[in-house]
């Protein structure tokens, strides 16, 4: 099959220790999709994975679960978007040609220039009326906010109050939008330099955290959504309502990914109910860079990698 550029984590560290290799060119097996990846983003799991970022405790059991020295499955990127290139025998629901996008999970493998996955697993059409780096920024974040706004039933609630605290990263700018979707009356927690953006999504309220400590607010949430895992339940129980439900990525609760959540998010795009919010784009080559500004916790939305033309 010949041979493709992807990049590999050779151990835990810094950016640095991500190196661009060149690899066997996968065959699809007889269910599974040979997608040639256009678009492919860099996220805090990703930065986080990389550095094993955690907790003492966590930590260990990272290391279980991903690989004690290194990433067993070295080739990070865990979201994609891209253009099938070859199907199985048994494939039945993509063609070849079919613009896709979806979520590997810990299988990761989509910072390379090509990788199989079934058809089975969390692949879709993306969007017609999005580019592939768009499309490339939709699932992270967005299937994130829907897990974590699912559970803290905001389908239930009618008008809920909702406080976001990291309000402009790329699962809190999709959870603004996706709790507009249910109507909510959405309090931001950001910096200055995040207003901008999240005005432009139709936040209600905004809370500097430069300026004010959130948590000794007066106000009562339905549900209080920790988009970037920095705070505590202790913390913000006293601004939720009795019913009230305080959710956070900070935790060992981590998203179940979903070929329906593709499916939705596909249709709020086309509708032009949900924006792909990008900060940057940097090429496949530039790889150390990209890590390096996601180490910085200062991305607006979604960094994205773009992959080939």
């Amino acid at each position: 099959m010949g041979k493709m550029k992807a990049v590999i984590c050779t151990k835990y560290g810094p950016p640095e220790v991500l190196k661009i290799v060149e690899v066997e060119k996968p065959t699809p097996k007889e269910n599974e999709l040979l997608v040639k990846i256009m678009a492919s983003p860099v996220n805090s799991g990703d930065a986080r994975v990389r550095s094993l970022d955690a907790p003492r405790l966590l930590k260990f059991f990272m290391r279980f679960v991903l690989g004690f020295r290194k990433p067993r499955n070295s080739i990070l990127g865990t979201v994609f978007s891209g253009v099938v290139e070859q199907t199985g025998k048994s494939v039945k629901d993509f063609d070849i040609g079919d613009e896709v996008y979806g979520l590997t999970g810990f299988n990761f493998g989509t910072n390379a220039e090509y990788f199989t996955i079934s058809e089975k697993k969390v692949v879709w059409r993306k969007p017609t009326n999005a580019t592939f780096e768009e499309a490339a920024a939709i699932p992270f974040g967005a299937h994130t906010a829907i897990h974590f706004l699912e559970k803290a039933k905001i389908s239930e609630k009618t008008n809920p109050k909702v406080l976001i605290y990291g309000a402009t990263g790329s699962v809190g700018t999709a959870t603004i939008q996706i709790a507009k979707y249910y109507n909510a009356h959405i309090t931001a927690v950001c910096s200055e330099d995040g207003q901008e953006l999240v005005k432009e999504l139709g936040v209600d309220d905004i809370i500097f955290y430069t300026k004010e400590d959130f948590t000794k607010r007066n106000d009562k949430f339905d549900i209080v959504f920790d988009a970037v895992g920095k705070t505590s339940k202790k913390q913000c129980n006293p601004l939720l309502n009795d019913d009230g439900h305080y959710v956070t990525v900070g935790g060992l609760d981590t998203a179940k990914e979903r070929k329906e959540q593709l499916k939705f998010l596909c249709k709020l795009f086309e509708e032009g109910k949900y924006k792909a919010t990008i900060d940057k784009v940097y090429t496949l080559d530039e790889i150390v860079d990209a890590h390096k500004y996601v180490d910085t916790g200062r991305k607006k939305g979604n960094v994205v990698l773009k992959i080939a033309e």
